[in-house]
């Protein structure tokens, strides 16, 4: 019977503390909207992308955050990647600049697809 008493004192101090909370915390109105984090260094919009800006990325920690090593490693591979696809288009475009500077050649006599003319005969 002890026991059942202290168990009815302790839920009315409980539901008590609980009201008492509710009550008086009610008054300082709703708390501030918090500003969204961004990311510290963020894409530069004024150019493309490098490798560089990829690596120098770094994502604030959220308790329901992310796992950095999976992060880490795709945003190192989109570096890579990004470096090997900006190599190919300089090499593309130099070897384009090489071949629009050679000079034109004409096609001599022998190889020349154009119908022969008809020779006259007498």
């Amino acid at each position: 019977m002890v026991m059942f008493l202290f168990l009815v004192v302790a839920l009315a101090v409980v539901v008590a503390a609980v009201t008492l909370s509710v009550v008086s915390g009610g008054e300082s109105g709703p708390l501030p909207e918090v500003a969204p984090e961004r990311l510290q260094d963020p894409l530069p919009p004024d150019r493309p992308v490098s490798r560089a800006d990829v690596e120098s990325i770094r994502f604030a920690l959220v308790p329901r955050g992310y796992r950095m090593a999976d992060v880490d490693d795709a945003l190192s591979r989109l570096g890579a990647e990004l470096a090997e696809r900006d190599a190919r288009i300089a090499d593309l475009e130099s070897a384009l600049a090489g071949a629009q500077a050679a000079p034109h050649r004409p096609h001599s006599p022998h190889t020349s697809l154009d119908k022969p003319e008809p020779e006259d005969r007498p």
